[in-house]
């Protein structure tokens, strides 16, 4: 599965870079494969494993901050493995002939 999230601190004013970074740390840490872009962090494994990691990126923006949104977005395909490449890949390919 994959899983595309966004975790935003409230209450702490506009300046939030420092916040999600803290969320980044905790997907680039569980070693899982993963991808982030300005909006939304994406990481790749089984059910538990991702959502743990969801979880713990909250958790560690919600040490800090009063409020947290989280936005999530999951494509759950048993079996796929190497999407977060594979579907970027198959687009490019379409792209370029």
């Amino acid at each position: 599965m994959i899983v595309a999230f966004s975790v935003t601190p409230l209450g702490v004013g506009e300046d939030v870079g420092e916040y999600v970074a803290d969320a980044v740390r905790v997907v680039r840490e569980s070693g899982l494969p993963h991808r982030t872009d300005a909006m939304f962090t994406s990481v790749e494994g089984e059910w538990d494993e991702v959502m743990d990691v969801v979880k713990r990126a909250v958790a560690a923006v919600e040490e800090r901050a009063p409020r947290v949104s989280l936005v999530l977005k999951a494509d759950i395909r048993p079996g796929v493995t190497d999407g977060l490449t594979s579907k970027v890949e198959t687009v490019e390919r379409h792209l370029s002939g």
